[in-house]
């Protein structure tokens, strides 16, 4: 494919990619990035901001890595939605984007960092951090962002991908958030070559100038306490400057911190950060979309009706399935429909009931 056609493939995307305006408030997009490394078809996203017509200053959401590779291609940036619509409401562009051989995106796997006894960290996360840089380059010629004012957000190795970035930033970026930033997680408090990986983060410090926020819980179990502790000091023996909070524990893995659950947790964080930093653009978050106008399952008790709220909220494809008895299970962000509804049922049976049944498929009653 030739780089003109190429463009107009793009533009026509642009063009048709699937806008909507959510309850007049925010403008949710699917678009695809145009990489040179990531084939015709280029990185998946999910852009968030507020429906009013401006121009917006741009974050970048980026994700972590699955401990098993197979899971890659199930990853979908609906399952960011909702930390992206926190940032979109605080008056950002918010770009949800998938890396190489994630999601649905294109092109090869290019993070590995070598065998779990020897890593090299600095390679994989630079390549990452490509990906960011990429995507930036293409969201910055839009009309409605603000090329000079754009955030990089990232969790687990997205985390460490958005450090990377502040090395050798592009143009544009003015700060940095890394939610358990870091690599290499073979499982629970095991992390492979621990002195590669702390090298890494000393090496980045060497040329990082942005100021940064890092957030790691005292229950993570990939980068627990004391090994976070470590990636700041190397980090910042070479000149990086980076906030580092250690949040109380959350969950049963706090290293899921920067999640939907976590929102009122980390959000407090980010906005002390924010306005430390002079980057908050209102002094009062804009009012979440209103729910879809539907009503709970009748079966359900508190804690099920919580959860359905949690469910309206949630990203595209999804399903939820009830019992007679009130007994529920759910499933949201999916690749499809039918994975979010075969998974909806899967966790309502695994309580081993024999009468669930889908009630809900998207934020429509089930046929």
């Amino acid at each position: 494919m030739t780089v003109a056609l190429r463009a107009l493939v793009f533009a026509v995307a642009l063009i048709l990619a699937a806008t909507t305006a959510y309850a007049e408030s925010y403008t949710r997009e699917e678009l695809r990035i145009e990489m040179k490394d990531a084939g015709p078809r280029g990185l998946e996203a999910l852009l968030v901001r507020p429906s009013a017509p401006g121009k917006y200053p741009l974050a970048i959401i980026t994700h972590g890595a699955p401990r098993k590779p197979e899971e890659r291609t199930r990853m979908t940036p609906w399952t960011s939605y909702p930390s992206a619509l926190e940032f979109a409401r605080r008056g950002w562009a918010v770009a949800v984007v998938m890396r190489r051989a994630y999601g649905d995106s294109d092109g090869t796997f290019s993070e590995g960092a070598g065998p779990c006894e020897k890593r090299d960290y600095t390679a994989g996360a630079k390549a990452s951090a490509q990906d960011i840089r990429a995507a930036i380059a293409f969201l910055a010629k839009r009309p409605d962002i603000d090329g000079t004012r754009i955030l990089s957000v990232g969790q687990s190795a997205g985390g460490m991908a958005t450090v990377a970035l502040t090395a050798d930033p592009p143009p544009g970026l003015i700060g940095a958030i890394s939610f358990a930033g870091g690599r290499g997680s073979k499982s629970d408090f095991v992390v492979c070559d621990e002195p590669s990986l702390i090298g890494a983060f000393r090496t980045f410090g060497k040329t990082s100038r942005l100021p940064m926020l890092w957030v790691y819980t005292a229950n993570d179990h990939y980068f627990a306490p004391p090994l976070a502790a470590k990636f700041h000091a190397a980090f910042t023996s070479g000149g990086g400057k980076a906030q580092f909070i250690k949040a109380p524990p959350f969950g049963k893995d706090g290293h899921a911190l920067f999640s939907a659950n976590g929102i009122p947790q980390w959000t407090p964080y980010v906005d002390a950060w924010l306005t430390e930093q002079k980057l908050a653009l209102r002094e009062q978050p804009m009012d979440l979309p209103p729910l879809p106008a539907v009503t709970a399952p009748p079966q359900l008790n508190d804690i099920g009706r919580e959860a359905f709220g949690k469910y309206l909220r949630a990203g595209q494809h999804k399903a939820f399935a009830v019992t007679k008895e009130g007994g529920f299970g759910y499933q949201t962000a999916r690749r499809s429909l039918e994975e979010a509804k075969a998974e909806a049922l899967r966790l309502c049976i695994g309580d081993k009931a024999r009468d669930c049944r889908l009630v809900f498929i998207g934020d429509q009653p089930a046929p």
